[in-house]
């Protein structure tokens, strides 16, 4: 919902897109810093080991540098509405990487939701019934959405780590590169009331829902955080129609309709069957459930999550699981 209201709202901003795309993550990174201080009243580790640099480093240069740009310039050039349902993309780019790139389970309904999605943003793009969207906004909001696909799977392998650090680091970063950028090329717009504006929309549609999308990476896996994050368009383009009054076009109404059919299949899906888990060691915020059965020689808060270093050894069992941090066994 944060994300998906972000996108008519930044269009109203009117800001440059280089701009805007980096006041928007300075706020999310300068937000986020403040809540994680307040959170742990110190500056607390992140739970990041030297080789998952390399990943977070991936995810701030796609998912917050290139990614937002593109949809800035895109959304400077289509209705709101349209480049929030294009938006769908994102979900089918990072189940396509997730399941070739990463590894990760994909069962029949997953692939026709996909497919369903896809092709909704195919009749959005305008290849299918000509909008004046075709050439225009359309490939830079693609392209954004394949910037953010990357971005979702290479934060999956540090999503046990502490979500605020990661999306503040990404915010931080990315937005600074970004206002860099506008700044010497001089496309900046002097106005307190839009860069406050543009601040606040970032901590709330981009800090937040970024912080939230990282624990649904760490429980649900990468393909299927993206289907139920594939709900942020229909969101998006529901604001623009009501409060923007931008029309309901024929093409807007079918992709949206295939669009909610592939959700519908992703999120309704089911998976269970007996599996193996191999030793494992890891540190990762958790409570201690079927699996998680280890001893501690410190204090901890019982029923509460709590994160530190620990070890699972080999078990085999059988219950409905998703490919997240425990389930990325193969089929």
């Amino acid at each position: 919902m944060l994300f998906g209201l972000t996108t008519p709202i930044a269009k109203v901003l009117q800001l440059p897109p280089f701009e805007l795309a980096g006041l928007l993550y300075l706020g999310a990174g300068a937000g986020l810093c403040a809540i994680r201080w307040i959170r742990d009243r110190r500056w607390a580790p992140s739970g990041l080991r030297r080789q998952d640099l390399k990943w977070l480093s991936g995810s701030i240069f796609f998912g917050g540098i290139v990614a937002p740009v593109c949809l800035m310039i895109g959304l400077s050039r289509a209705t709101a509405a349209t480049a929030s349902l294009l938006l769908n993309f994102e979900s089918l780019f990072t189940a396509l990487l997730a399941w070739f790139a990463f590894k990760e389970h994909a069962g029949r309904r997953v692939v026709v939701g996909m497919l369903s999605v896809f092709a909704g943003g195919i009749v959005l793009s305008g290849l299918v019934g000509g909008t004046e969207v075709a050439g225009s906004g359309a490939g830079w909001i693609v392209l954004a959405c394949l910037g953010w696909a990357l971005d979702n799977n290479l934060t999956r392998p540090i999503s046990g780590s502490d979500a605020l650090f990661i999306a503040a680091a990404k915010g931080l970063v990315a937005g600074t590169v970004n206002f860099a950028i506008a700044l010497l090329t001089g496309s900046v717009v002097t106005s307190a009331t839009l860069v406050a504006g543009a601040l606040s929309l970032g901590l709330i549609g981009y800090g937040l829902s970024l912080v939230l999308f990282i624990l649904s990476l760490r429980g649900l896996g990468a393909a299927r955080t993206g289907a139920y994050f594939a709900t942020a368009p229909f969101i998006g383009a529901a604001f623009a129609f009501a409060v923007l009054r931008e029309p309901l076009t024929a093409n807007l109404l079918l992709g949206g309709v295939l669009m909610l059919i592939g959700v519908v299949l992703h999120v309704t899906e089911e998976h269970s069957h007996e599996h193996e888990h191999e030793a494992l060691t890891h540190a990762h915020a958790h409570v201690h459930d079927e699996h998680h059965q280890h001893e501690h020689d410190f204090p901890w808060p019982a029923g509460k999550a709590h994160a530190h270093e620990h070890t699972h050894p080999p078990i085999r069992h059988r219950h409905p699981h998703y490919p997240d941090l425990h389930h990325q066994h193969t089929h």
